[in-house]
């Protein structure tokens, strides 16, 4: 029978699951696959939807009742966080209040970390659109800031856009640890956690001995991304992490929501580790 797994199409993601998606990990059953934007598999994930999922770090307080958290195959780092990005008018006067700031969902980690940056400061209008129109949106002047993600990091000065503030080297100001983003979790009962993180690892070791494998794959999802940023974006985002949280990176994902928690804006978790 085989495994549904849920990831979003961006190169990371895509990197990581070539050789667990494409049958090439011994042991492992066939896949198949979903691809779609996280805000998407964070409410898909609540029903319980597929066996593995890429999520928000942010919305594991809603999930782990149904599904364990793996240590390896998700997006964790530093240097990799969200960012607010406005018009040049708007560029470097941090005051948003009353703006329109498009997000890219409710419960994605970039908008609770800007939640967290945001708290001693005035409200501004928040506005979940669909990832790709929020920088297009932003220039047209349709928001008055927009809070991207991943490869947008390397694209928004195309769009004449400005960095307000990199929400990543905040928290790495604030906290001195690396910045949770995505999570992988496997569904209680329908996968055993440590044999889908032996998958995961096994099929991310293929992808770092011979990433040429997985170009073409990697390509097709990529949303028309140039081949040089989708390097860099992998360069990025799959790190050390990735392979294994490690006691760093579980301090990371304690701390954010354990911070969330205190702050009001998530149900509490003794501790996301099982």
């Amino acid at each position: 029978m085989a495994l549904t797994l849920a990831i979003s199409p961006c190169p990371n993601d895509t990197f990581v699951f070539h050789a667990l998606v494409h049958g090439l990990v011994p042991g492992a059953p066939p896949v198949e696959v979903v691809y779609a934007d996280v805000d998407v598999t964070n409410t898909a994930a609540e029903r319980g939807a597929y066996d593995l999922v890429k999520v928000s770090y942010a919305a594991l307080p809603w999930l782990l009742r149904d599904y364990h958290l793996l240590p390896c195959g998700g997006a964790l780092g530093r240097g990799c966080g969200p960012l607010v990005l406005v018009r040049g008018e708007r560029a470097g006067n941090p005051d948003l209040t009353g703006a329109t700031v498009a997000v890219p969902g409710d419960r994605t980690t970039a908008y609770l970390l800007f939640r967290l940056w945001s708290a001693q400061r005035p409200p501004a209008r928040i506005e979940v659109v669909p990832f790709h129109e929020i920088m297009p949106g932003v220039a047209a002047g349709r928001f008055d800031a927009g809070l991207v993600i991943h490869e947008a990091r390397f694209t928004y000065p195309r769009h004449g856009l400005t960095a307000l503030v990199d929400l990543g080297e905040w928290w790495e100001g604030d906290t001195g640890l690396p910045i949770p983003l995505g999570a992988i979790l496997a569904r209680r009962g329908a996968v055993d956690p440590q044999e889908a993180a032996g998958w995961i690892r096994a099929s991310l070791r293929q992808a770092w001995a011979d990433p040429a494998a997985t170009r073409d794959y990697v390509l097709a999802h990529a949303q028309e991304m140039e081949p040089d940023v989708v390097d860099r974006h992998i360069g990025l985002y799959v790190n050390e992490f990735t392979a294994e949280l490690g006691a760093e990176g579980r301090a990371a994902i304690d701390a954010l929501l354990g911070r969330a928690a205190a702050a009001g804006l998530t149900p509490p978790v003794t501790t996301p580790f099982d």
